[in-house]
């Protein structure tokens, strides 16, 4: 029997998974990682399917493969997606579980649900407001338009020695 019948076989058995985990923070629950695993891990082995889920060059693969081939040849499936580029370990290590719960949910075209992917993605924040300084002039000087600069610095009042000061930072800026 080839890997695509037994998947076929496999993920009727499967059915429908249940959400075993919460995501307080979203309100909502999901399947988790684990809960997935083990709710089709003891029929992919039944198949004599080994599923696999290594990282490799920057991809998170979910690899299943017949162990029990008729052909002699081994079969395998895969599903794979890069990992973004993130330097910090942790959101590194949720994109990772994020990653192989869906490539493994995608090759077995089980039911998905978008959970706790804010965590594994870069979430993008207003800019805060800071003080106009002598960054903000060269900004404005060299790209910046008055929007762009009112958009990312709070413009006070200026007194008359802060002008003289301003001006004096304005001309240093031009001369360089």
């Amino acid at each position: 029997m080839s890997v695509h019948k037994k998947l076929f076989k496999a993920k009727q058995e499967i059915g429908k998974l249940t959400k075993d985990s919460k995501n307080p923070f979203f309100k909502s629950n999901y399947l988790s990682l684990n809960g997935l695993i083990e709710a089709v891990e003891e029929v992919l082995v039944k198949h004599y399917l080994l599923l696999l889920q290594p990282i490799a060059e920057g991809m998170v693969i979910t690899k299943i493969i017949d162990t029990d081939c008729e052909s002699g040849e081994v079969e395998v499936v895969t599903s794979s997606i890069a990992l973004p580029n993130i330097q910090d370990p942790q959101k590194l290590g949720s994109a990772i579980t994020y990653y192989r719960r869906y490539t493994l949910q995608s090759l077995l075209g089980l039911q998905a649900e978008d959970d706790d992917g804010n965590s594994a993605t870069k979430h993008v924040n207003k800019p805060i407001k800071q003080e106009l300084d002598a960054k903000g002039l060269a900004f404005l000087i060299n790209r910046g338009t008055i929007k762009q600069i009112e958009e990312c610095f709070t413009l006070r009042e200026v007194s008359d020695i802060q002008k003289t000061e301003l001006n004096k930072k304005l001309a240093e800026l031009k001369a360089k």
